[in-house]
């Protein structure tokens, strides 16, 4: 059990990915704190909890983390119930596809705000708690590595996350702390299919590898991975995609 006794604080933990993520590290003995953003996720809160509750300690909240105090608030109370925080894992993202030209200011602020303001605040409150040797994990997507239209706000979005990373691994690695993110390729999971046409959706899966979307099984090891034997692997973006962009 190499995250025996370890925290593992997991944003969007309740379903999709971050569910998947979850179950990868309770295998692995870590005791997770699962965030989850409305009241329409509460029942994939209590069946995660339900399933996982019998080898770990799980405990869920809910939040709308694109406000830096809600941010604060979820690292506080994960504290309080737990004592520390080992582990950060942020799925948290929204998507949009449209052309440039019909994105609205509020679209464009909805999309900063749940892409880049709550990363970089999740990653501020890491830094903060995160316990020395730990870990921070941050998805963002496999455009940041190609050119295409449509996803301009969304690529855009994500962008700074990388910067944010390479800058915060540099202040934590004094305390061993490695920070770093993963860039799947289009993911087969609802989160995916409603801007997508049949044909947008063969596209994508035609370049794949093996003619197919990414899994959340292809995605979720590579964070254990990073959270045990992968420690010295720090600032980077590790793109997972099945050659879906080549960077």
């Amino acid at each position: 059990m190499a995250l025996d006794g370890k925290v593992a604080l997991i944003t969007g933990g309740v379903k999709n990915l971050g569910a998947q993520i979850a179950r990868e590290l309770a295998a692995s003995g870590a005791n997770l704190a699962l965030h989850y953003h409305s009241s329409s996720s509460q029942s994939d809160a209590a069946k995660v909890e339900a399933e996982l509750q019998q080898s770990v300690k799980v405990v869920t909240y809910q939040g709308n983390l694109t406000s830096a105090a809600a941010v604060t608030k979820l690292f506080e109370d994960v504290n309080r119930d737990f004592g520390k925080i080992d582990i950060v894992v942020n799925t948290v993202g929204k998507v949009l596809k449209k052309p440039i030209t019909e994105i609205t200011e509020e679209e464009y602020d909805t999309m900063f705000a749940i892409n880049s303001k709550t990363a970089f605040f999740v990653l501020k409150e890491a830094a903060k708690h995160v316990s020395d040797d730990g870990k921070i994990i941050t998805i963002v997507t496999a455009l940041l590595g190609a050119f295409t239209g449509y996803y301009t706000s969304y690529a855009g979005s994500k962008a700074p996350v990388e910067h944010f990373t390479r800058g915060v691994c540099k202040e934590l690695q004094s305390r061993r702390i490695s920070v770093n993110n993963i860039a799947p390729g289009p993911m087969d999971t609802p989160f995916f299919y409603p801007q997508e046409s049949p044909e947008a959706v063969e596209f994508h899966k035609a370049n794949g590898m093996g003619g197919r979307l990414t899994l959340v099984q292809d995605i979720a090891p590579i964070v254990r991975f990073l959270c045990t034997e992968g420690t010295w692997i720090t600032g980077q973006t590790i793109f997972a995609n099945g050659g879906y962009t080549t960077r």
